[in-house]
């Protein structure tokens, strides 16, 4: 991340004479991949010099509202794409807990996506902010403990979206066809309406091709269209492709 994080609260940490010395903030990680779960948790997990507490994880919806609500951490770093629903869903069946007024739950999204409509997804949905996953171990420190206090951090191109999105009186309004549409759903349905087959599809988001198939399905229902050409057309009315 390049958005300017202060430049002395990480090695203060580390080095226990800064502000936050002696400070432990509480995180949870939530990503389908177990390898970079693990690969995070190495990198900021050194409570003794980081401050991270990893207190719980997990690789989909279900287990992330389950391990969230049992903890109840100071952060959530939230993937976007997760299987049973996607990020969004998480913040949607964890609103209570944001909006604790005394020991609230925070999210920061961590995701390789750097896609407008996923930046803006999960904002709507309550996130604080939102890095990808090119960020440094320190900056993501940085990034959970300003989080932790209540501020917002973005990545500089994402910002964009955000004030594009919130600040702009020409910000396209909320489409509520795609809001229908999980966050899976929407990474299908860009694929294929650039003309990706299934097993194109499959291979890209590692998924099987009978998944992509059914997701497909799901969106032609909650669209309301016949086929692929129809999708196509739909998306590409919407700049989706």
């Amino acid at each position: 991340m390049t958005d300017g994080p202060d430049e002395t609260s990480a090695a203060d940490r580390q080095q226990g004479t800064g502000a936050d010395a002696g400070r432990r903030v509480r995180v949870v990680l939530v990503d389908d991949h177990r390898m970079f779960r693990a690969g995070v948790q190495a990198e900021i997990g050194r409570t003794d010099e980081t401050g991270v507490d990893v207190v719980g994880e997990a690789g989909d919806v279900d287990q992330a509202v389950t391990v969230i609500e049992a903890t109840r951490p100071d952060v959530v770093l939230l993937d976007v794409h997760l299987p049973g629903g996607g990020g969004v869903e998480v913040l949607r069946r964890c609103t209570s807990l944001m909006g604790d007024p005394e020991t609230p739950v925070r999210f920061l999204a961590l995701s390789v996506s750097d896609a407008a409509e996923d930046v803006i997804g999960v904002i709507r949905g309550g996130a604080r902010g939102y890095v990808t996953k090119t960020i440094t171990g320190d900056d993501l420190v940085d990034a959970i403990f300003r989080v932790s206090d209540g501020d917002a951090v973005f990545s500089p191109r994402l910002a964009g979206f955000v004030l594009d999105a919130f600040a702009s009186t020409d910000a396209p309004p909320v489409d509520e066809d795609l809001d229908r549409l999980t966050q899976r759903e929407r990474e299908v349905l860009r694929l294929i309406a650039r003309g990706y087959a299934y097993k194109e599809v499959a291979k890209q988001l590692f998924i099987s091709v009978k998944t992509v198939e059914s997701h497909v399905s799901a969106v032609l229902r909650k669209l309301q269209l016949s086929n692929r050409h129809e999708l196509t057309r739909w998306a590409t009315a919407r700049r989706l492709v």
